[in-house]
């Protein structure tokens, strides 16, 4: 029988036992054996806190991002043959997308995050703090990634999503993670995991895994790892309290199952749309992933009026879920993980019967499609009802782990909110109303017991991701039972990773330190015009100071007019008493305006855009024939993404400061953000010049370095992209799809070179065309004859536009970007650059 093998320090290990085996949920076979014997966990811990640690630490979170969404688009492209395995663990498709794409979804929502994080290895966060008076004292805060491994104990209704939404932040935060998935769906993570490991995207060492038992795992984990667990708060509580845990002071975040409530508001009374909304989330939440999700809905909180309409509503919905072979488009809902799964959740559901009363379903009958009852770990939906639950309190107590919930009444809002706290914690709640006092009063009051709480009503119904869903960017986690935790959460999630550290230093030193441009620290006059510089060669710190402007009451007067702005310290000097304006004042987005006119620099260069306004401050009045100067200071540098027809580029932070040029005082400052674009310094100007001087090197004999062309062959090519470009030849469809046509057309701007062995749409690959000139000096003199053409037809029609093959139509400029990539390609296929 086929073993999972577990990877650890660099290499596939099988165990040396006899493994432990794992069912097919709906054929009870033996999928594998899963076998963890013989692994020392303490190498493995260190392996990843040396070998993936110190790797990623020093990249920076840009590099990490990029990362993160190479693998995503990876992973993605290899989707269909995790399905097959997924159907094994008793999941639908919709259950399998979840888990699998959802899990994918988490390595696109964290790579996004770059944005957010400076272009550095460590994190500058909140503002700066003046400690003096003086401001030559200050103090900040930054997050280093720690220097320990990311331990992930994982439950086994999520063996996809699970790790990856785990590891997604770590990842980025840039500490490396062992994952431990549950040993009855390992399977599944061990095949991701073999596709992350071959695509080689990530540094060795940044992930490991241990498909199976891993007892003594905590035995040896250090004061800088992260111990993460889902599962069940019982097993929970019990690592929690491990001793090296404590020891260590390793932080433990930890999400547990949690009895989640679902509130239907006392106005939404069947025929609603909330009704029928919240009928069909409860119904959901029952049968996806077989009701296996901690975030499932356990317990059905009604209006005592309403207890009978929700519990038909409720029959009906779940009469239309046929139970089978997840494989089958018909089916709706597969089997629980295992039987020893559905036994358990039996249990469960007899010790909640003792004082409520089944009334949908069956425990022991079950109807199964295309697949043997008595064989898959099948069970059906049950529903109970509890008429008294501030009496008995099973209900708050026990979770039956499956597609199972218990409704329950309430006499109003503040009985249902009790009802809610009553489970001493959860990870989710929601409501069903379309009374927002209502959802107010419910949300504030419940929110204290819940980590998230959705309002459902008609108004985003189509967009909400459900009650069931945790999202990427919002906290997942919960008081109480539900573990104390967080995970996810946007950059939150990130920072558990990171430690927190306060600096003090002077501005000068801490603007060093952070990267980022403290007030009053020392200025790096700059050698030229900063607007003059490439992002890469922009640095925080850098600044101008700018020649001199005084304000005339005509300015401030025209100004009025301009904007339209005639508030009276501008335009009525007669009603100034007992305002804080002595005289005709100018307006501050005056002031703004003309110190932009003195540190802009006119002509065309690296600066591409003005981008925006972050900060904006008025420190005291300036009036006619104050006389300002301006100070323009790099304050910071923020990466982007470019996927539009510009050239890549970055945000500056520029920090603004105005003076009056009297007596040297600040009388406003501001932020003003400027895009900036990167150096190219990917490609070869391909000047006649330069060109004449590739072909020289050029022989008959000359070999590619890839594909299949002879030098002729590329220079006949060539000489036909010409014509197209030169509008000789017009007469095709463009081959591009047109869903994609704008995003390949917006690729000519990136510094990206043609993918190698990039297939003309018009050429069959790997076939060589005839030749139509007798020799490689012919092709030579045809070529050059034929660019002169196009460049001789841009000069004549600056203004034209012409279809191209792959591109679609391009401008004189654009057709000049395609010339430079496609020369530089060319030309490094046979060596000439």
């Amino acid at each position: 029988m086929k073993k999972t093998q577990n990877y650890v320090t660099g290499q596939w290990i099988e165990g040396k036992g006899d493994g432990v085996p794992m069912f097919d949920a709906i054929t009870g076979e033996v999928v594998a054996l899963s076998d963890t014997q013989g692994l020392d966990f303490g190498e493995i811990l260190q392996y990843g806190r040396t070998k993936g640690g110190e790797k990623l630490r020093k990249m920076t979170f840009q590099e990490r991002g990029n990362m993160l969404k190479s693998l995503a688009l990876y992973l993605t492209k290899r989707k269909n043959q995790f399905y097959e395995l997924s159907y094994r663990t008793g999941a639908t498709k919709i259950d399998s997308w979840i888990d699998i794409e959802g899990g994918f979804g988490n390595l696109f929502a964290n790579a996004s995050l770059r944005k957010l994080f400076p272009n550095q290895s460590y994190h500058v966060e909140g503002d700066p703090i003046d400690l003096s008076r003086g401001g030559r004292f200050m103090a900040h805060h930054i997050m280093v990634p720690k220097r320990g491994v990311a331990v992930h104990i994982n439950a086994f209704n999520f063996p996809v999503w699970g790790m990856l939404e785990k590891c997604a932040t770590n990842w980025m935060a840039g500490v490396p993670a062992v994952v431990k998935p549950a040993t009855n769906t390992s399977f599944l993570t061990e095949a991701v995991v073999r596709e992350i490991i071959a695509s080689n995207i990530l540094p060795e060492g940044a992930l490991q895994l241990i498909s199976g038992s891993a007892r003594t795992i905590l035995d040896t984990v250090e004061s800088q790892d992260v111990v993460t667990f889902t599962g069940s708060a019982t097993t929970g509580r019990l690592l929690k309290s491990h001793k090296r845990i404590l020891e260590e002071s390793v932080p433990f975040n930890m999400e547990a199952d949690s009895l989640n409530a679902s509130v239907l508001g006392e106005d939404a009374l069947p025929g609603t749309p909330e009704f029928d909304l919240f009928i069909k989330e409860v119904r959901n939440e029952m049968t996806v992933k077989c009701g296996q999700k901690c975030t499932a809905i356990r317990r059905i909180i009604v209006p005592q009026n309403l207890v009978e309409d929700v519990q038909m509503a409720l029959g009906n919905a779940l009469d239309k879920i046929t139970i089978g072979d997840p494989r089958l488009k018909e089916v709706r809902m597969g089997a629980l993980v295992s039987k020893d799964q559905v036994t358990e959740v039996r249990e469960r559901v007899q010790e909640l019967a003792k004082t409520a009363s089944i009334v949908y379903g069956d425990l022991e009958k079950i109807k199964t499609i295309g697949a043997d009852a008595k064989k898959g770990a099948f069970l059906a939906p049950i529903v109970l009802r509890e008429d008294n639950p501030f009496t008995n309190l099973a209900v708050h107590e026990t979770e039956a782990f499956g597609p199972v919930s218990t409704i329950m009444p309430y006499k109003n809002l503040d009985d249902a909110i009790t009802l809610a706290q009553m489970g001493k914690g959860s990870l989710v709640s929601s409501i069903a109303t379309y009374d927002n006092k209502i959802a107010k009063d419910y949300v504030i009051n419940a929110a204290s017991h819940h980590g998230r709480i959705l309002v459902i009503n008609r108004d985003m119904a189509k967009e909400s991701t459900g009650h069931g869903s945790p999202l990427p960017n919002l906290v997942h986690g919960g008081p109480g039972r539900a573990g104390g935790g967080e995970e996810m959460g946007g950059m939150r999630g990130i920072k558990h990773y990171l430690q927190r550290t306060a600096i003090q230093g002077s501005p000068t030193t801490l603007t060093e330190i952070t990267g980022i441009y403290q007030q009053n620290a020392e200025y790096k006059e700059a050698d030229q015009h900063p607007f003059k510089y490439h992002w890469e060669d922009i640095q925080p710190g850098m600044s101008l100071k700018t020649h001199k402007r005084t304000f005339t009451d005509t300015d401030i007067i025209n100004f009025a007019n301009l904007t339209w702005d005639h508030f009276y310290a501008h335009t009525d000097i007669t009603s100034l008493d007992g305002s804080i304006f002595e005289k005709r004042t100018a307006h501050g987005y005056l002031i703004i305006a003309a110190a932009a006119g003195l540190f802009v620099y006119p002509n065309k260069g690296p600066v591409a855009a003005n981008y925006g306004l972050e900060e904006c401050r008025f420190l005291r009045p300036l009036y006619h024939n104050d006389t300002i100067y301006a100070r323009l200071t790099c304050q910071q540098k923020v990466d982007r993404d470019v996927a539009s027809a510009e050239h890549p580029s970055g945000i500056v932070k520029w920090y603004v400061e105005v003076f009056d040029a009297l007596t040297d005082e600040k009388v406003a400052f501001a932020t003003v953000l400027t895009m900036v674009q990167k150096k190219q310094e990917t490609f070869i100007e391909m000047t006649s010049e330069k060109i004449d001087a590739c072909l020289n090197k050029l022989s008959a004999d000359t070999k590619p370095k890839w594909g299949v062309m002879t030098p002729q062959h590329m220079l006949e090519h060539l000489e036909f992209t010409y014509k197209i470009a030169a509008g000789e030849i017009q007469d095709f469809d463009i081959a591009t799809p047109e869903k994609i046509l704008e995003k390949v057309h917006a690729s000519l701007y990136n510094y990206e070179k043609f993918p190698k062995g990039t297939n003309f749409p018009l050429l069959e690959k790997d076939i060589l065309e005839p030749l139509k000139y007798p020799d490689l000096a012919k092709a030579i003199e045809k070529f050059k004859e034929q660019r002169e053409k196009y460049l001789e037809f841009f000069k004549e029609n600056p203004d034209a536009k012409l279809k191209n093959l792959v591109f679609g139509e391009l401008n004189r400029y654009e057709s000049y970007l395609l010339e430079r990539k496609h020369l530089n390609h060319h030309f490094e296929q046979f060596g000439l650059i």
